[in-house]
């Protein structure tokens, strides 16, 4: 059984439309003009990292590859197409037919990346690329932004617990596609149901301070979820007076109570009297665990209070003050002519204001130096150095239109993992900064 079989919002039966209006009408153009089949490469980067952050993560990879398997004009598309005047009938026909059939090479799920980095690499005729421009900078775009702030707050977590918890926060797709991301970037689990049916993350929860409202005494609220939940579960116990509910938590599930949640006040006092009192109730294993608008910040200023577990919401959802990457998807280099054997040409805009690119189809590497740390970025577009062939950063995602590198979440997250080991440490830092690597074009 899938999310499809549910009914669950959580997939589409097509990414057609997730596009914009001008990438048909281009289509439509190249189409009458005769150039719609060179041979093109488009590339996608971000011309500068997020301020003060100092490595991007690379996150929504295997959704791009969904998202291109599921690029399909059916009827009732077509039917919109055309009743809105949109593209002309010879596009309709065209794009009835449309299968992506080219190449995509990109940094692999998790990994890490830096301003100029090529994050993917879309290859084929220009009429089929161009159209999954929107939809492939949706996903990364938003997928990289809270992977980004899910490894930050990790690093600050010190390998404490974290749980995503922002599908409130968010639109409900989005709150999926969320989870998936901070999954990547060093969450455990989350407490959205969808993301743990569509993507088998761990999913948590017990219960909010509305179940403690609705009972005559905060007592009786703690003895039914105990009742029903067992000894292991959390209980909430900021509701009234932290102090007393301790106590009654304690009195009624045993020194065997799995843990209790704070969710308001001055957490990294109250944690601490919280964390003394338990121990004085002879529930030394009792777990505590911190919820209330948490960021990276919040997360290690919280460092040396005895916290089990973290709770990230809004923050988390939002990218932590930096909901997009700033990424872009350009063309980067084509063949002269619709002839398959017309060499390819590069190509970059040129104009000012900090919007230019470099042209080429490109290829990246991760200097490393003698104690194996990374220390430079190394983009080219000519052959690649005989020292840098092993630490190339692109891998195949399609060929010929077929997907040949989709794998586990898990890959992914441990990917990430093996990345920021690879860098130095201090990428790991919270401060604002620049880049940690800088970006060598050869």
């Amino acid at each position: 059984m899938n999310a499809a079989d549910l009914g669950l919002p959580v997939d589409v039966p097509s990414t057609a439309l997730f596009t914009d209006q001008y990438e048909l009408t281009m289509l439509q153009a190249a189409l009458r003009s005769g150039t719609a089949d060179r041979r093109s490469v488009f590339e996608v980067f971000t011309r500068r990292l997020p301020d003060g952050r100092r490595y991007g993560v690379v996150a929504g990879t295997g959704r791009v590859l969904d998202a291109v398997e599921n690029f399909r004009f059916d009827a009732g598309v077509l039917g919109f197409l055309r009743d809105r005047g949109i593209v002309d009938e010879s596009t309709i026909q065209w794009l009835a037919s449309y299968r992506f059939g080219g190449d995509i090479w990109g940094y692999p799920e998790g990994e890490v990346y830096f301003p100029g980095s090529p994050i993917l690499r879309v290859e084929g005729s220009f009429a089929e690329c161009v159209l999954l421009e929107t939809v492939i900078l949706s996903i990364l775009n938003h997928d990289s932004a809270i992977a980004a702030a899910a490894s930050r707050m990790s690093t600050a977590a010190g390998g404490r617990g974290l749980i995503e918890m922002g599908a409130r926060r968010t639109h409900e797709l989005s709150a999926v596609a969320s989870a998936r991301a901070a999954y990547v970037g060093g969450f455990g689990s989350t407490s959205d149901l969808a993301a743990g049916f569509r993507y088998a993350i761990p999913t948590v929860g017990t219960s909010a301070h509305a179940f403690t409202l609705l009972h005559d005494s905060e007592r009786d609220a703690f003895r039914a979820q105990v009742d029903s939940l067992g000894r292991g579960t959390t209980l909430l116990v900021d509701t009234y007076d932290v102090t007393e509910a301790v106590r009654s938590a304690v009195e009624i599930a045993g020194p065997g109570l799995g843990a209790v949640r704070i969710d308001s006040g001055d957490l990294l006092l109250v944690a601490h009297r919280v964390r003394q009192q338990l121990d004085e109730l002879g529930a030394a294993n009792t777990k505590i665990v911190v919820t209330s608008d948490l960021d990276e910040y919040a997360i290690a200023s919280l460092a040396a209070a005895p916290v089990d577990a973290y709770g990230v919401g809004t923050q988390l959802v939002t990218g932590s003050g930096h909901p997009t990457c700033s990424m872009v998807y350009k063309l980067v280099a084509r063949a002269r002519s619709a002839d398959p054997r017309a060499p390819l040409e590069p190509v970059a805009k040129k104009s000012t204001g900090g919007k230019t690119s470099v042209g080429g189809r490109k290829w990246a590497a991760r200097r490393a130096d003698a104690e194996g740390v990374a220390e430079a970025e190394v983009i080219g577009t000519q052959t690649v150095p005989p020292e840098l062939v092993d630490r190339q950063l692109l891998v195949e995602l399609v060929k010929g239109g077929e997907i040949v590198a989709r794998e586990p979440l898990d890959a992914a997250r441990e990917r990430h993992v093996a990345a920021l080991a690879g860098l130095p440490m201090s990428a790991l830092q919270l401060s604002k900064g620049e880049p940690v690597l800088p970006t060598e074009y050869v």
